[in-house]
């Protein structure tokens, strides 16, 4: 049936709509940012109750010229649903709104041990914004990413000579560590369960030792990282700090957990003596860094196979992500090092574990927030790496053509799944 003239003149209108919100997307981010900057959120915690304009105001850090500004921010952070209103007076003639936190900013509180903050800061730096204006050139080129083509180099390359990338990087992935290791310590206990002690390797300061360390306490964990990491670093009688040299030794424990750096330690030929004991490789995160980046993965292939019945790669967000950075091709050369690690008795517990993302199958009309979540990683993906977000399907095959017979996917993580896969 043909359309009325009101008809194409609505369609007309909100089809203009939809399109400038998409155009004006990014106001949103942004204006986050500067409410972060500004120390919107933690201003607003600390008054301990509805907080009104004209306070928050006083309590900024910003010009005078700028204060009739700051109700506009705040709008539309009120209306993203980062900061609610709450009436203070019912008199009419002294109606005045103050601002309160949501779930949401609450997540973005200095002080708050999960905090995105540092997540949100990096993915909208300069440098990693860039991209994103080139990549209808990256789709006319032979640039492995748009990263590439708007910086001239892969974005491991560009870390090593930007300090600050790595910095705001080292900041995203730690405190999603926090967050990694909290489900990990609840959820996945039997991983843990039966050891008494557990080597860090490249663990830094420590922070997904001590939630192991505090959530098991017949668990003794040691940190290995290079000395001026761990210099200064108080330890406790369940957390030891070593400074040294990962490709040199490693010291003996029933467990080794690696966070950085894997190829690296391989590469290297290092391997925890763990007294002929189960194996557990617990990996939160991976830097494939060039000139280790185009090396075979080994997975501790040496080690005999009776000694080793599990191998779990747990990956954090950005580029410690393990599986998501790579293509299908590179995922399966490390799966299969994954299945020759842990053997082929699956009667005897030998099984990977990964935590990462899973993509839904997406149909028509459908408009779930995490949904758009998932794609928009996917696209980030792309755009930073040559990797991907993946569906169950697309996992599937992965776990097939490595060699692997089973599979069990378990969502546990907000976004993120538990994967166990059985050779």
């Amino acid at each position: 049936m043909d359309m009325t003239n009101d008809e194409r003149r609505i369609e007309l209108l909100n089809s203009q709509a939809h399109i400038w919100n998409h155009i004006f997307n990014f106001i949103n981010s942004m204006s986050l940012k500067c409410a972060i900057q500004l120390g919107i959120p933690d201003i607003i915690y600390k008054h301990g109750r509805a907080m009104p304009l004209s306070e928050l105001v006083a309590a900024l850090p910003i010009n005078h010229s700028k204060a009739q500004c700051v109700y506009r921010l705040m709008r539309i952070l009120v209306h993203s649903g980062f900061f609610t209103e709450e009436k203070l007076s019912e008199n009419a003639k002294e109606e005045q709104d103050g601002y309160l936190l949501t779930p949401a900013s609450r997540l973005l509180l200095k002080d708050e041990p999960l905090s995105v903050t540092p997540f949100l800061l990096a993915m909208l730096d300069p440098i990693l914004t860039k991209p994103w204006h080139h990549v209808s050139e990256w789709f006319q080129n032979g640039d492995p990413t748009p990263f590439g083509t708007a910086h001239g180099r892969t974005i491991w390359e560009y870390g090593q000579h930007e300090p600050r990338l790595n910095h705001f990087f080292n900041e995203a992935m730690a405190s999603d560590a926090r967050l990694v290791a909290k489900v990990l310590v609840k959820d996945c206990k039997g991983v843990f369960e039966g050891l008494h002690s557990l080597v860090d390797v490249g663990g830094g300061t420590g922070t997904v030792a001590k939630a192991i360390a505090d959530a098991f306490p017949n668990l003794k964990c040691t940190v290995l990282d290079l000395p001026h990491v761990v210099s200064g670093l108080q330890g406790t009688d369940k957390l030891n700090y070593v400074g040294g040299d990962m490709f040199e030794a490693i010291p003996s424990a029933d467990a080794v957990l690696l966070k950085v750096e894997v190829a690296w330690w391989w590469w290297g030929g290092s391997y925890g003596d763990c007294g002929g004991g189960a194996v557990v490789v617990l990996i939160v995160e991976v830097d494939l860094s060039p000139p280790w980046s185009n090396c075979t993965l080994r997975f501790d292939c040496e080690l005999e196979r009776s000694q080793t019945r599990m191998l779990i790669l747990c990956t954090n967000n950005g580029k410690q992500w393990i599986l998501h950075d790579w293509s299908d091709e590179e995922c399966i050369k490390i799966l299969k090092r994954c299945k020759e690690a842990i053997g082929s008795n699956k009667e005897k517990g030998g099984k990977l574990i990964i935590i990462d993302m899973k993509v839904e199958n997406q149909k028509a009309g459908d408009h779930d927030e995490s949904m758009e979540t998932q794609l928009l990683l996917d696209m980030l993906m792309m755009i930073l790496y040559t990797g991907r977000e993946r569906t169950e399907q697309e996992w599937a095959k992965l776990f097939f053509d490595a060699g692997f017979s089973d599979y069990k996917i378990t969502p546990i993580l907000g976004l993120r799944s538990l994967i166990e896969v059985y050779p």
